[in-house]
């Protein structure tokens, strides 16, 4: 498994926002430059993380993008779903609705399902504040 460069580069982003709170807004060049990351992706980045409500933007000159919550109040795995979509090990659902029809005698089911869980745990007992 391997987090695409779009969880990787919000976090980075998101963690840009973190480090630079209470300077006020700040505008997307300035964290493309920090970060060393294309001005137009994190245009496409932030329009998804501002939908999941992790940011806000503030227009006019002086503007740019603050975090909408303290960042002990942000998980980790907030910003990765906003970006990602929801992580899964598996085919399946783990639990809703098996589209394969082998529920009963899948032999990856029981270790993707601890897997997963263990995954989603980490990723929400983690926050921003912890980076």
């Amino acid at each position: 498994m391997k987090l695409s460069t779009k969880g990787r580069y919000g976090l980075m982003a998101m963690y840009n926002l973190k480090e630079n709170m209470g300077k006020g807004p700040i505008a997307l060049k300035d964290i493309a430059k920090d970060e060393n990351l294309s001005e137009s992706y994190l245009e496409q980045l932030f329009t998804l993380l501002r939908k999941a409500d992790l940011v806000k933007s503030i227009r006019g000159a002086g503007g740019g993008y603050v975090l909408a919550r303290d960042p002990q109040n942000i998980a980790i795995g907030e910003i990765i779903n906003a970006l990602e979509g929801d992580i899964s090990l598996s085919c399946c659902d783990l639990g809703k609705n098996v589209a394969c029809g082998k529920q009963a005698d899948c032999a990856t089911r029981d270790i993707l399902s601890k897997l997963q869980g263990k995954i989603e745990g980490v990723m929400e007992s983690m926050t921003l504040a912890d980076m």
